[in-house]
């Protein structure tokens, strides 16, 4: 199976539906384990882009948080996001058929925004004004480091 091919014929279909053009198929050992497309359209959840769909049925088909060794494919690249928890859940490899610069040519340009502003210092970024403030009581941080 082609499964880059089958991630852009996700992506075709969820746009044929009213849906972005976004698919995305993970594998793991020559199996996929999970598929998704962008339900940004139906669920108004904004995580549910492909990648983060793929991801969290193949947690849960495996019944896991970890998903080292699978690898993602997606019909554009993960936005910034869905590349977090793939790092997160241990997925190393991506193959993507367009870039963020393709998507904003396109008109999709939030994550090349966000992968912009990410490149800048704190105090430099401009689309989430982000202040870091101590309080005296004991931190989770602190809490978690005791455990």
């Amino acid at each position: 199976m082609n499964y880059l091919k089958r991630a852009n014929e996700l992506a075709i279909a969820n746009v044929e539906e009213g849906g972005q053009p976004f698919g995305a198929v993970l594998v793991k050992g020559g199996e996929v384990i999970g598929e998704g497309v962008n339900e940004l359209h139906i669920t108004h959840d904004v995580s549910g882009h492909a990648e983060m769909i793929a991801i969290r049925r193949a947690q849960q088909k495996l019944q896991t948080d970890h998903l080292q060794g699978a690898r993602m494919y997606a019909s554009g690249e993960p936005c910034p996001m869905c590349y977090a928890a793939m790092a997160f859940v241990g997925i190393d490899d991506v193959i993507y058929s367009a870039s963020v610069e393709e998507a904003a040519d396109s008109g999709l340009t939030r994550s090349k925004e966000i992968y912009d502003d990410l490149k800048k210092s704190h105090t430099e970024r401009n689309l989430i004004r982000s202040e870091q403030q101590k309080i005296a009581e004991i931190s989770p941080l602190q809490v978690w480091q005791n455990k």
